[in-house]
């Protein structure tokens, strides 16, 4: 097999056709050794039942239905687990992306053989402001903490060689964060600048993108806890000065200490070790997640 195309699927249906219609041209331009894998992550729509019509007139698709809705970067590793071919293809179906995007990244590939990774990057973020905003500030905590850095505005989008996406899903995280993943297995990757398009509307609404990204920070980094310990000399260091100071005032000039500010300190103190111990329920909970060592995704039927 020369080339896997690998996508996901999840409300997924208004877009299935064109997609597989744009990437079969591109596909074919390439080679007729290839296989279109959508991987079904337990889309409550007709998604299914599309690819499922896709398969049937075409023995290039194939189609892994999961049991259940188990997130979209666990369903991308599920289908690059069982992609065969010489080079995998990872993009979404919502057309954001293009397919025509192959084409070109196969082309620089071709062109600069020392890469195992091309992958897209945009030039400018998409979206309304918040979202812009939002995600140039991510990266910049995110690399700021982590010694695995990510690209700034990369998009899912890549081709990849075999021996890549070999060492890429040898990765038994149950907790999956997919650029993470690809920026520590390392090998040689490029970046191109794309545009990306903005249909209007995502399924990564504000609360998924805020557990997503305490997920990205406490997968890469330990850092958070150090800085815990950093807090916490400082707050006694702090605390300690305080209490001399009041010590002293009341030793030396008789000065009635209030309640008000006694209340505020510990009001303080108290929030300050909330606040770190739910970091470290964080970690702990990651812990948890993975010493089950439950598999992340389980596949119901496999159509090919």
């Amino acid at each position: 097999m020369k080339l896997s195309i690998v996508t996901t699927l999840y409300y997924s249906e208004p877009f299935i056709k064109e997609f597989y219609n744009r990437i079969t041209a591109e596909a074919k331009k390439i080679t007729d050794s290839y296989e279109i894998i959508f991987v079904n992550d337990g889309s409550p729509d007709t998604s299914l039942a599309a690819a499922i019509d896709l398969h049937k007139n075409d023995s290039h698709v194939k189609v892994f239905d999961l049991s259940r809705n188990f997130g979209h970067h666990k369903a991308i590793m599920t289908g690059l687990s069982h992609a065969k071919g010489d080079y995998v293809f990872l993009i979404d179906v919502d057309l954001e992306e293009l397919p025509e995007w192959l084409g070109m990244f196969w082309k620089d590939m071709a062109n600069q053989t020392e890469y195992d990774v091309i992958y897209g990057v945009q030039d400018t973020r998409k979206g309304k402001w918040f979202e812009r905003v939002s995600g140039n500030l991510f990266f910049d905590f995110f690399n700021s903490l982590s010694d695995t850095k990510i690209a700034r505005n990369i998009v899912l989008t890549r081709l990849m060689t075999r021996q890549y996406v070999e060492n890429l899903v040898n990765h038994t995280e149950r907790e999956l964060v997919f650029a993470g993943l690809c920026a520590l297995t390392g090998f040689k990757q490029k970046g191109v600048i794309i545009k990306k398009l903005h249909k209007g509307s995502t399924t990564y609404h504000l609360n998924k993108r805020i557990d997503m990204a305490i997920n990205f920070l406490v997968s890469f980094s330990s850092r958070p806890l150090v800085y815990i310990f950093y807090l916490g000399m400082f707050i006694t260091f702090i605390s300690l000065i305080a209490l001399l100071a009041i010590v002293a005032q009341k030793v030396f000039y008789g000065a009635f200490v209030g309640w008000t500010s006694i209340i505020t300190t510990i009001l303080f103190i108290g929030g300050i070790i909330i606040f770190s111990i739910g970091i470290v329920g964080i970690y702990l909970s990651k812990i948890f997640i993975e010493v089950k060592n439950r598999p992340y995704t389980i596949v119901r039927k496999v159509y090919e």
